[in-house]
């Protein structure tokens, strides 16, 4: 009868000492693990302490000019896990992916401030609506139009926003109630620029509504040389390869796994170069700190611009092994079709995939030495 209370009490013993461990261990884990949601203090923070100053680009891109970036997502979907981090750079075509995709955490990395300006804009106006409908009312400063529901099809949803006439009262309405909504609810300390930022962002918004094109702001609608940029009404519209519809105002599922993560303060735009000295290794920093994986990196088409260096671009991908990827981490990549084009009504590019890890060791072991290898590796 003793040996049976003794033995007992060790099991008790045993039971209470593995409690305490996987209360100490699963608070540790917890505490490391990627957050899925940030105080505003926190975002902001992050946002001033790993951006770099503002850099130059030749055009404010203000939209995507990707027509096939949708075509990898059935490919990407089977590959990648959810919540992981999703890092992207540009516009509206990061929704996109991170609607597919569900990441945990997304930061967005630009080298110029406007694009943060942008995603800002982005950020009130889904924070400060109810749904697809009532988000194009504010992007476009357009009256709501009547019979709009959640289950309005994309092609429905742009057609009504494309014969809506925009308003001045709208316009002026909105931009106050997203820079309210950035500066008193969420406290960002924006600075006077970024404020201006915002206004010419939203200008081009108002002005060209959903015929808005990469080209708005720089040349006339066309983008020169005959070519036509694809518009707001074209993207939001676009099919993957299979003929399915994935922008993120695809669905109104799209569009509310994109909004919710903004009103986590789960997106985080920031601004650096991918071969600056900060902003990429501040986010493998804090990724690491916090036992996390990127899962997706997508570059659009800034490699190209990188190679036209000798040392920008290996010191992009020396920033890039310092994020915490594993086997599965993949690039995503828009790859020009001029000089190898599959025909004059083929898209002016491609999307391609490529393993982050198989393309950090051919680095590594000097087999990179052009932007054509990159081209190579990715299929």
């Amino acid at each position: 009868m003793n040996h049976r209370r003794q033995l007992a009490a060790v099991l008790a013993t045993v039971v209470m000492c593995a409690s305490v461990l996987f209360y100490t261990y699963g608070r540790g884990l917890a505490a490391r693990s990627v957050p899925g949601q940030l105080s505003d203090k926190d975002y902001w923070q992050l946002v001033e302490d790993f951006s770099e100053p503002n850099g130059y680009f030749r055009s404010d891109n203000l939209l995507s000019n990707e027509n096939t970036f949708q075509h990898v997502i059935p490919a990407l979907q089977s590959k990648l896990p959810a919540d992981g981090v999703y890092l992207g750079v540009g516009p509206e075509q990061n929704f996109t992916y991170i609607a597919a995709l569900k990441p945990r955490l997304a930061f967005i990395v630009d080298i110029r401030r406007g694009n943060m300006n942008l995603q800002l804009l982005y950020k009130a106006f889904m924070e400060l609506s109810r749904d697809r409908a009532e988000f194009l009312s504010r992007l476009f400063a357009r009256p709501r139009p009547p019979a709009l529901s959640e289950k309005t099809s994309v092609e429905e949803l742009i057609d009504a926003y494309e014969l809506a006439a925009p308003s001045e009262e709208l316009y002026h309405r909105y931009l106050q109630e997203a820079t309210d909504h950035l500066t008193k609810a969420h406290r960002f300390t924006l600075t006077a620029d970024d404020l201006r930022g915002i206004e010419y962002v939203y200008n081009a918004f108002f002005k060209a509504g959903p015929d808005l094109n990469y080209s708005f702001s720089g040349f006339p609608f066309g983008g020169g040389g005959g070519f036509r940029f694809p518009t707001y009404a074209v993207l939001m519209t676009e099919r993957d390869g299979a003929g399915q519809h994935r922008s993120y105002l695809a669905t109104e599922e799209n569009y509310r796994a994109v909004a919710d993560m903004e009103r986590r303060n789960a997106i985080i735009a920031i601004t650096g170069d991918f071969a600056g000295p900060k902003a990429l290794r501040a986010v493998g920093r804090y990724l690491k700190a916090h036992d996390a994986t990127v899962t997706a990196i997508y570059t659009s088409n800034v490699e190209q611009y990188l190679f036209q260096s000798d040392t920008n671009w290996k010191k992009y991908y020396a920033n890039i092994a310092t994020l915490p990827i594993d086997a599965r981490s993949t690039f995503i990549r828009s790859v020009s079709n001029r000089g190898y084009s599959p025909g004059p009504n083929g898209p002016r590019a491609q999307t391609r995939l490529c393993s982050v890890a198989d393309l950090l060791q051919a680095f590594n072991r000097g087999q990179i030495t052009g932007y054509y290898d990159v081209i190579a590796m990715s299929k």
